[in-house]
């Protein structure tokens, strides 16, 4: 294949535009900030999943409490009215009033273990509200954490959209300026060697595989015509001279 000098150099061009593109791609998947969010949003959804957590069993004490407090309720109704037939003197009977005196006895002591278990309910009710609050707190702290790191990283794809699109305008009007044969030459070995087609000939080396050439690959470039489209015998990348290929 044969080119123009002129159409080769501008190949260089083009491989450090795809090389720019390259990496414009490689940064927009390897943000910090991409895990950044991701561990940020872990983290969020641990917390969550303890504040539904808590959330659950302030809500189970609640209940428990409410229960506690109407077995105290229903105990202290019946000794009021234990104590209300003991003071209205409609009980007469000696070992009727022996037993009534001993069924408000009775329930006195069951009201207070009852109320004990209400206030050891409402403790385990108390610090469950205080884990939820806790919690939460967190929770809210983290979310605006995610969403501060989700802006600086939406903040910087965006600079790399505009400098991709950018190159990308700029590769378009390079290849075009380029042969199509050249072209399709670059993009298959640039598609087969780690994304670069072309290297450029620098001081006796080939700036793709970064080996030096022999004196017997130097004759042979040396003895190339000009539009003659040389190739790494290493690498098998276009090798692109230039007044500095040391020839």
């Amino acid at each position: 294949m044969n080119a123009a000098p002129a159409d080769q150099i501008r190949l260089l061009d083009l491989q450090a535009l795809d090389v720019r593109l390259g990496q414009l791609e490689h940064k927009r998947t390897h943000l910090p900030e991409h895990a950044e969010v991701e561990r940020l949003s872990a983290d969020a959804g641990q917390l969550r999943d303890l504040l539904v957590a808590a959330q659950t069993q302030e809500s189970d004490t609640a209940r428990e409490q409410t229960k506690a407090e109407q077995d105290v309720d229903q105990v202290r109704q019946r000794a009021t009215r234990d104590q209300k037939r003991l003071d209205s003197g409609v009980v007469t009977s000696p070992k009727d009033l022996e037993n009534l005196q001993r069924e408000i006895a009775s329930l006195a002591k069951r009201q207070g273990d009852l109320e004990d278990v209400v206030l050891e309910v409402m403790e385990r009710r108390e610090a469950a509200q205080e884990r939820v609050a806790e919690l939460t707190q967190r929770l809210e702290s983290v979310q605006a954490k995610v969403a501060e790191a989700e802006a600086r990283r939406a903040e910087v794809l965006k600079q790399i959209d505009e400098e991709g699109f950018t190159a990308g305008k700029e590769r378009e009007i390079v290849a075009a300026s380029v042969p199509a044969d050249l072209i399709a030459l670059y993009d298959k070995l640039r598609a087969q060697l780690g994304g670069v087609g072309a290297a450029k000939l620098y001081q006796k080396r080939c700036e793709g595989c970064r080996l030096e050439l022999n004196i017997t690959e130097l004759n042979e470039v040396r003895a190339a015509a000009p539009d003659e489209i040389v190739r790494c015998e290493n690498c098998r990348r276009i090798l692109v001279r230039t007044p500095d290929s040391g020839l």
